[in-house]
């Protein structure tokens, strides 16, 4: 059975953000920064956590090869990243190095980028032979392939194009079928009886 503590608790609406603080910060820093959070009637405060040093940290386009320290809280007064932001530059922070982010999406593009890393991890096309070698050995084993197909079809016993229509038929050659030697002494020509030359007054 839940006590009134628990009733009470639950039935409170809080506003829950995650801080993000890029860089190396100190623990005199991160005591001040808590205390200070205090503003906003805090129901839980957690103890910082750092990330490892990232290439591209989200939330800071423009910051490359940081750190990030994250605390999440729960509040019983709404808060905006300007007012956070202010409390980090009043103990001497750069305010460019503080983020603000609500709790819930913040989870949920975590997951998403874990998911994803996790799809890669198990993609079955990162298991393959060929990839071992950044795909050289694939891609010259398909270069020659493609070239051994291209040499044979440029081959002239090779080619063997179908004619979507009927073939047009070879234009009729008159003098065809006498040009061969077998059919020359059938000419036509041949057959023909010439009539005796005229007499004319040449002698011999």
């Amino acid at each position: 059975m839940k006590s009134l503590r628990q009733y009470i608790m639950e039935s409170v609406h809080t506003y829950d953000y995650t801080i993000k603080i890029a860089g190396e910060v100190d623990k005199n820093f991160l005591d001040l920064f808590a205390f200070n959070l205090k503003k906003f009637d805090p129901i839980e405060i957690s103890s910082p956590s750092q990330t490892p040093i990232q290439k591209s940290p989200y939330g800071f386009p423009n910051l490359n090869n940081q750190s990030i320290t994250i605390i999440k809280c729960k509040f019983r007064y709404p808060a905006t990243e300007p007012m956070i932001q202010q409390i980090a530059q009043l103990i001497g922070y750069n305010v460019n190095m503080v983020r603000v982010i609500n709790t819930k999406y913040d989870d949920s593009i975590d997951k998403e980028a874990e998911g994803y890393a996790n799809q890669m991890d198990h993609s079955p096309v990162l298991t393959h032979e060929e990839m071992e070698d950044s795909g050289k050995e694939a891609s010259k084993e398909y270069g020659d392939s493609y070239l051994s197909s291209i040499k044979k079809q440029a081959e002239p016993d090779k080619i063997d194009i179908p004619f979507e229509t009927k073939k047009t038929p070879d234009a009729f050659d008159p003098f065809k079928p006498y040009m061969a030697d077998d059919k020359a002494k059938n000419s036509p020509m041949s057959k023909i009886t010439r009539p005796p030359k005229p007499q004319t007054g040449a002698t011999r």
